[in-house]
């Protein structure tokens, strides 16, 4: 849990507005487990059945063996399960007309709360023949798995549990399988109202810490390298209890430093990279808590001896940034694509003068989470498969892009990189703890 005098450090180095000040708080592990198991509790009963209704699926298999565990199959183990054990089994069944699903696990022991064992070993010793037995029982017409060429998240059937399951099904049994992959995005794109409250939290930790790391808290120009403050959020977030879901990065741009490369921004920057006043600085960054992952991206310019403020090219820089954030999130609608909406997004950006890439995507159970691809950063022109899938309601996604603006008084071109997390309910977007809008300024001596 963060101390108040972080908390005090923080408020004096952001000058960037955010939607909250509220001090976030990070439960204690009990407490998560706790909350995490009520979610998933309310997630099988809110959002499984309309989801198993809409895909037109009766029954969903989700297996997997320890260290080997499906992405869907992880999202439903309870809090306290680290992973699958030997060889694990979820049958969800959807009795369909409004009622609450059906869910077993074919394993020695209940999964849970949520999923009753339903295997008696003494009785039918051959868990693929029990999986089997209770298949017919149900006498299901389509038999969801997760295969997917369009999305890693939906292809979690490895090919070892598909050919044991053909075998224990038979030909009758196994003609009713098909792909599960729109509802396994499904299940794992939907936030519920209390997931978004938390992850508000989430989103607020995020901002403070790189308020923190953009200050002299942790920065002194001539001194510190980019890489000590990489190192300092990944140590900071340690103490806080809250993983990062990849290394962080930060990374310089600066009068004539030549032309932008953007593999190298997102790359490692060099050991010896040092801060030096002047710099426009930036880092890309995010954290996992109770199951839901962050993902943001961040200016901070370094003041010059005297200096009490960015330049005005830099602060009107940020601001065509804000403005692409601003067509691409005015122009989600449900339905539309994820290709439709970046079609649209680059079209208006352009014709506002804007040089735009836009390369945004869901987020949720993971960073680059299931839903519709909004652009890739080395494709402009649309992603076929994810890209084609619709935008729904009640769907969180991380804003990410970046506008190139030419800075005479630097000799070159900068890029103003951005990425903020927010919601769509359906009819608007909703930053979940507000975006960047101001540079974070570091002094010098």
């Amino acid at each position: 849990m963060m101390k108040s005098h972080y908390l005090a450090l923080a408020l004096l180095f952001c000058p960037a507005v955010f939607a909250t000040t509220a001090a976030p708080e990070v439960l204690p592990e009990r407490e998560q487990a706790r909350l995490m198991d009520d979610l998933l509790q309310q997630r099988l009963t809110q959002i499984l059945p309309p989801l198993m209704q809409r895909e037109n699926i009766d029954m969903w298999l989700l297996i997997s063996r320890e260290y080997n565990e499906d992405p869907v199959l992880k999202t439903m183990l309870p809090a306290t399960w680290l992973s699958a054990r030997r060889r694990t089994m979820l049958v969800i069944v959807n009795p369909g007309t409004g009622k609450a699903p059906e869910l077993y696990a074919v394993a020695r022991y209940d999964v849970g709360t949520a999923f009753k064992k339903a295997w008696d070993v003494e009785k039918q010793p051959d868990q693929w023949q029990a999986l089997a037995d209770l298949i017919r029982s149900k006498n299901p017409k389509r038999i969801g798995i997760n295969q997917s060429s369009s999305y890693g998240h939906a292809d979690g059937m490895v090919a070892t549990e598909l050919d044991l399951l053909k075998k224990s099904l038979g030909t009758d049994l196994s003609g009713k399988l098909v792909s599960a992959e729109k509802l396994a995005v499904g299940w794992l794109e939907t936030r519920l109202p209390g997931e978004i409250e938390q992850y508000k939290n989430l989103t607020a930790i995020g901002h403070k810490l790189i308020a923190r790391a953009f200050s002299n808290e942790v920065v002194t120009p001539g001194k510190t390298s980019t890489e000590d403050v990489v190192w300092w959020l990944r140590q900071e977030s340690t103490r806080l209890g809250l993983p990062v879901w990849f290394h962080p990065t930060v990374s310089i741009q600066r009068p004539s430093s030549g032309k932008f490369d953007q593999i190298k921004a997102f790359s490692a920057a060099k050991a010896d990279n040092i801060i030096q006043p002047g710099d426009l600085l930036h880092v890309d960054f995010g954290l996992t808590y109770l199951r839901l992952n962050s993902d943001q991206q961040q200016h901070a310019y370094v003041l010059r001896p005297g200096e009490t403020d960015a330049p005005d090219y830099l602060k009107q820089a940020l601001k065509h940034g804000n403005q692409a954030q601003d067509i691409l999130t005015g122009n989600f609608q449900t339905g539309l694509s994820g290709n439709a909406l970046l079609a649209k997004s680059l079209q208006d950006a352009k014709a506002k003068g804007l040089k735009a890439t836009i390369y945004s995507h869901p987020i949720g159970h993971h960073g680059h989470a299931a839903g519709p691809t909004i652009g890739m950063w080395d494709n402009q022109h649309g992603t076929p498969g994810s890209g084609d899938y619709p935008l729904y309601p009640n769907t969180a996604y991380s804003i990410e892009l970046n506008v190139a603006v030419d800075i005479p008084a630097w000799g070159n071109e900068i890029r103003i990189m951005l990425e903020e997390d927010g919601y769509f309910d359906g009819q608007q977007f909703h930053y979940l703890n507000g975006r960047q809008q101001q540079l974070h300024l570091i002094r010098s001596k």
